[in-house]
């Protein structure tokens, strides 16, 4: 699974930790981890809708599998994202919120709060988040005497998410100019797209 690490310009100093802890946490997996930002040192900033953007763009694309990112709370990315074609994510503030997303929900996203509730120990919080999040399969249930009907759930899930949204061939024809013209500037995420997406981004 190619897993991508992209967040917020608010949490922008946090990036080296969250594409750290990512990868200790997911490439023992057989996993691949590709940071896209928002590094540290720019200073352009990208908001948590623009980067939600990015997120569907590279997982409609099939460029990467998993996203993980996040804002200074956690939610307004949970929310941007799931507005989103192609996503499905889970707001994960503790590793137990993350072993029951990523076993029950199987979703493809994890948004985490990055400023709210980070002090002392946050790292920690956030390793032990990402361990239980990716040691073992997704969507397999939860508990495992319920798994069944836990799998079915899940199925129900995605498909009321992929029917209850436009295609993003159709999105892009709607969404804001500014949006479209701002996520194309953002060279890395449209080179792995263009080199690695299984499905072109067609812009209107």
């Amino acid at each position: 699974m190619k897993v991508g690490v992209i967040q917020a310009s608010s949490q922008r100093e946090k990036n080296p930790l969250i594409y750290d802890c990512t990868k200790k946490a997911a490439e023992p997996h057989g996993h691949t981890v590709i940071n896209f930002g928002v590094f540290p040192e720019e200073t352009e900033n990208w908001s948590y809708v623009e980067t939600a953007f990015l997120s569907s763009l590279l997982l409609s694309s099939g460029a990467v599998d998993f996203i993980v990112t996040g804002c200074s709370s956690g939610q307004g990315m949970m929310l941007a994202c799931n507005s989103l074609p192609g996503v499905l994510c889970g707001y994960l503030p503790t590793p137990q919120d993350a072993f029951l997303f990523g076993r029950i929900n199987g979703g493809n996203a994890a948004s985490l709060p990055l400023g709210l509730g980070f002090g002392w120990c946050g790292e920690i919080n956030l390793q032990c988040t990402l361990e239980k999040l990716f040691d073992r399969e997704f969507g397999v249930g939860w508990p495992p005497e319920e798994s069944k009907r836990k799998r079915r759930d899940t199925e129900l899930l995605k498909a009321l998410n992929t029917a209850g949204k436009r295609p993003l061939s159709e999105g892009l024809k709607l969404y804001p100019g500014e949006l479209i013209e701002k996520a194309k500037s953002r060279e890395k995420v449209m080179e792995y797209i263009r080199e690695f997406g299984k499905e072109p981004v067609v812009w209107a």
